[in-house]
């Protein structure tokens, strides 16, 4: 018996949530969350173990562009996030409210990466000022040592 609102098959011995997909998708799934690490110590098993399995999963890394790309689990998280982020609510007030809110955190921001400028710039100036006098300093005690070394 299986509830919609809870997920968990519960004539199973051990009632765990039931998981949609064929063994495939499962074990994909399996695979993307542990990243690409896990991928390719599963082809270097199957290269030990059967030839032809490790030459299938090296394939399959190829053609879905896992094995040149970062983690797999963080990317498609990302996309994920990203495009529920973007996507309207359908209520217009919430919709105006969230784009208001929104354009206001990117003004702070950039205020706060122009603040960061400025604080950058003073303190070069700091450090190229007190350069400059240790330099004079310098040049000072050099020019007061060869005149007291003249006379």
């Amino acid at each position: 018996m299986t509830t919609s609102s809870t997920n968990i098959d519960y004539s199973a011995p051990y009632a765990r949530p039931v998981q949609d997909g064929n063994w495939f998708q499962r074990s994909e799934a399996w695979l993307d969350a542990r990243g690409k690490g896990a991928w390719i110590a599963a082809m270097v098993l199957g290269f030990i173990f059967v030839w032809p399995v490790g030459l299938a999963l090296l394939g399959y890394m190829i053609w879905s562009k896992r094995m040149f790309s970062g983690n797999c689990a963080a990317k498609r998280t990302r996309h994920t996030t990203v495009r529920h982020a973007m996507r309207g609510s359908g209520n217009s007030a919430f919709d105006a409210y969230k784009a208001d809110t929104l354009s206001r955190l990117e003004d702070e921001q950039n205020n706060f990466e122009e603040f960061l400028k400025r604080l950058r710039e003073a303190k070069d100036k700091a450090e190229f000022d007190q350069f400059m006098e240790d330099r004079a300093a310098r040049t000072s005690d050099v020019d007061d040592e060869t005149e007291d070394k003249t006379q």
